[in-house]
Formats: C-alpha cells, sequence, structure tokens
C-alpha cells in the first residue's frame, strides 16, 4: 500500500495523546475517535500529522503549504465553536485545492438545518413525519396539523444534544417546557416532529460518484422498555448503556 501524508483535522481541545496508558474512561469518550483514527492510519503505514483547530485558519494554511499533504482527514464538527460553522473548513480545504475526507460544504450545510433536510425530503415525495419549527425567542403556538406525541430537538445540533426520553411530549404544555428547554440549552430553534415508535437503524454510507453503504447497525435496548430513543445518554454514558443493555 502507498504511504501517505494525512493531515488529521481535530478540534484543538480534542487532539489525542499517543497512549491511552493512565487516561479514565471519561477522558478517552472525549477523544476515542480520534485516537482511534489516527492510530489506525499510522498502523497502515501513513504519516499523520495531526492539526488542532478553533478558531483560526491560519495554522491550517501553514500546515497545508508545509506538509503538502495527500489528503486532509477531516474530524472537526464545529469552527469557533459554532457547529453550523463546520462546512466553512471544507471550504477553506477546497479553495486551497485540498483533498480531503467526508462530505462536500453542500452537504454539510443540509445536514445541518434539519427542517431544510425534511422539505428537500418532500420535495422528492420521500415521506417523513410532519413537523413545525419553532424559532428561539419566539411563543409556541403549534399547528393543527401537527399532533400528539411529538418529538422536539434542536434543529441545527448533533450528537444527540438536548435530547433524552423527556424529548417525547403529550400536551401543548409539555410541548411548550420542552421547546423553552431547547431553546435555553442549545441556543438554537427548535424542530418538532410527530413521534413515531419503532426501529432505530444506521446505515454508513461512503464514496464519491460510486457509493457503498456498511452493514445495517440496529440501536436496541434489551433490559428496558423503554421508547428506543438515541439519547444523549444512550450515546455516550457507559454504565446507562449496560442499564439498557
Amino acid at each position: 500500500m502507498r504511504q501517505l501524508r494525512v493531515l488529521a483535522l481535530v478540534s484543538e481541545n480534542l487532539v489525542p495523546p499517543d497512549s491511552m496508558e493512565g487516561s479514565s474512561d471519561k477522558e478517552i469518550d472525549e477523544w476515542k475517535t480520534e485516537y482511534d483514527v489516527i492510530t489506525t492510519l499510522r498502523e497502515m503505514g501513513h504519516h499523520v500529522e495531526v492539526l488542532g483547530l478553533s478558531d483560526d485558519l491560519t495554522p491550517l494554511r501553514n500546515a497545508i503549504v508545509r506538509t503538502k499533504p495527500h489528503v486532509a482527514f477531516n474530524l472537526l464538527e464545529e469552527f469557533h465553536g459554532v457547529v453550523t460553522y463546520d462546512h466553512a473548513i471544507v471550504s477553506y480545504l477546497e479553495l486551497m485545492r485540498q483533498p480531503y475526507t467526508g462530505c462536500n460544504p453542500r452537504g454539510l450545510m443540509i445536514s445541518k438545518d434539519k427542517a431544510l433536510s425534511k422539505k428537500i425530503l418532500s420535495y422528492h415525495r420521500i415521506p417523513s413525519p410532519k413537523f413545525a419549527v419553532f424559532p428561539l425567542g419566539r411563543k409556541v403556538v403549534r399547528p393543527k396539523k401537527l399532533g400528539f406525541p411529538i418529538f422536539v430537538k434542536s434543529v441545527i445540533d448533533d450528537a444527540s444534544l438536548g435530547i433524552s426520553q423527556a424529548s417525547v411530549v403529550h400536551d401543548d404544555k409539555e410541548l411548550a417546557e420542552r421547546v423553552a428547554f431547547i431553546h435555553e440549552h442549545t441556543q438554537a430553534d427548535a424542530l418538532a416532529e410527530e413521534f413515531i415508535e419503532g426501529r432505530e437503524l444506521y446505515v454508513g454510507v461512503v464514496g464519491n460518484d460510486r457509493l457503498q453503504t456498511f452493514p445495517v447497525w440496529e440501536l436496541l435496548f434489551t433490559k428496558s422498555d423503554a421508547p428506543i430513543i438515541a439519547t444523549r445518554k444512550v450515546k455516550w454514558d457507559r454504565n446507562y448503556q449496560e442499564k439498557l443493555g
């Protein structure tokens, strides 16, 4: 296999150590993805330089000019602390004509706006739950077409930020309270959509012109009858994961 020069782009506060030794489970959970990617690339024989970024693109330009990487492995999910700025990093890589991994700027912009994504699905006649957006600071008035139960979440955030079992509401009072919670804790508009209880499936897709799908994963709670919701605790709390099975 050809050895590549890889520039791994990570958040400044998620630059992993060279070894997990001496780190607690809580510490490891913060940067495990970054650690696994970087370690695996090095084990494959590639030369990997890790660059932590926060709010300045100058180090990125300098690293590209200095190391001339074959590819930038993009693990950034925000810039300047703003999740909707992630597309700006990729746009800059394209301006520098730097090959990179992951989605292009347009795809990132669409995927970060859940309401826009649902409108695109509707345009292409792909069914999805009915929904409404409640802008930050506005009074909550539920459209008549939107019936209960309703699932409430941030319109832009990922990683299940603000999502819990309490995200499912059953009346207008609970709806107003949960929308206020999302507004306060994420500082973003709230997306409310029909809650349809069912299976939680994940399908990974890679490729550009020729797409490849990975095997389907399913989220299961083998020790609980709670609705199958990928809450923040389900994703990140190991003790809670064991409790649910």
